[in-house]
């Protein structure tokens, strides 16, 4: 009988080391079909090529993958790593075939992907969080100060080459503060979502000198109020360096009417589907400024446009709109000269695409080794 290439101590180990030893045979015996829907960079690839013996298809070209080539190229797959603009549906596993064991997207979010469908097929999901909280709180900042300050309507104003016909006046250009003052000695900050993202943006608005912080959240946990231990150093109790008196939980009219800045950092999905509408809009202060650094699909765009034309909110400030990249000059939103507009690049920073990029390999040698993901979604109950 010939060698099965597992050694006899295989045989007494946990069912997840025997897993793992059988799959790491397989592995040696026979090239595994990996395909990559872009190129990764010179310190990721390498990581894949110098995997074992693997057959590594990658899209050829620095635009996003075509439909028809990752359908032609799937097949015999046993996994995959794709963008935000792959979309991982009942017609890709099917062209994949039963042996794709991995889908591992390099992004945190996964609305491209059809989790019931691949929770049906058996295959395991592999994402990307974390890694890029700091560049996503960085940029949320940055477009709070860019709303405020008019830096969208302003800035064109330079560049077309018309500042010479923009002559200085006592209050022309000017917006609300976002730090305090003697004139403005409160501050509140609002969080449509409270995790990681948003108390990094919270921690970089402290030296502003916020004096209170209010968010709102899906979950009905009794542990998220101001008594969260995980929350007390921000506050001046605990914190000699921090103006801020209170970080409270409120309900969402609260949260809308109270903010001086609302930033929205929750999830996607149908859940909070334009959670930000005309009723939310026209609750906040004239002063306020929204920013969007989560989906677009959580704020309703035509509401947003007129909540700024009819200066229902001082400014706005997003990253995510509704239908991108599809935002073309005539979109309703980019005839207000108060919304600062970016072309989603919250984690566009070197490190943190690097870093993402990275994480999104080694989910996927994890999942081929028949081991434990870095960072894998359950899919428990999606079938």
């Amino acid at each position: 009988m010939p060698s099965s290439g597992l050694s006899s101590s295989s045989y007494s180990a946990s069912p997840q080391q025997r897993l793992t030893a059988v799959v790491s045979h397989l592995r040696r015996e026979r090239k595994l079909k990996v395909v990559v829907t872009r190129d990764l960079g010179p310190d990721v690839m390498p990581i894949l090529k110098q995997w074992g013996d693997i057959e590594l298809v990658t899209w050829p070209e620095d635009r996003a993958c075509e439909r028809q080539w990752l359908l032609d190229n799937i097949p015999g797959a046993s996994g995959i790593i794709v963008m935000l603009t792959d979309k991982v549906d009942d017609e890709l596993l099917e062209k994949a075939g039963r042996q794709l064991r991995i889908v591992s997207t390099m992004s945190v979010g996964y609305e491209h992907v059809d989790l019931r469908a691949i929770s049906r097929a058996g295959v395991r999901l592999g994402f990307t969080p974390d890694v890029l909280t700091d560049a996503v709180a960085d940029l949320s900042v940055m477009l709070a100060l860019m709303a405020s300050r008019n830096a969208g309507q302003t800035a064109s104003i330079v560049q077309a080459g018309n500042w010479p016909n923009s002559p200085w006046a006592p209050f022309k250009f000017c917006g609300p503060q976002l730090s305090t003052s003697q004139f403005s000695p409160t501050r509140t900050v609002g969080f449509l979502g409270f995790g990681r993202i948003a108390r990094a943006t919270l921690a970089r608005l402290i030296p502003f000198g916020i004096t209170h912080c209010i968010y709102t959240t899906r979950s009905s946990s009794s542990s998220e109020t101001d008594e969260d231990p995980t929350l007390k150093p921000y506050l001046s109790a605990t914190n000699p360096l921090s103006s801020l008196k209170s970080i409270t939980r409120v309900p969402l009219p609260t949260l809308a009417v109270e903010s001086d800045v609302l930033f929205v950092l929750a999830p996607g999905g149908p859940e909070t589907h334009h959670i930000v509408g005309e009723e939310f809009l026209k609750g906040m202060k004239k002063s306020a400024v929204l920013v969007n650094t989560a989906r677009g699909t959580l704020v309703d765009s035509e509401a947003l446009a007129r909540a700024l034309r009819e200066e229902w909110i001082w400014g706005a400030g997003l990253d995510v709109v509704e239908g991108e990249p599809k935002i073309g000059v005539d979109h309703v939103l980019l005839k207000e000269p108060r919304c600062v507009i970016l072309p989603h690049i919250a984690s566009a920073t070197f490190e943190t695409r690097r870093g993402m990029a990275t994480l999104a390999a080694k989910n996927l040698l994890a999942a081929l080794d028949g081991g434990d993901m870095p960072s894998e979604l359950d899919l428990k109950g999606r079938a």
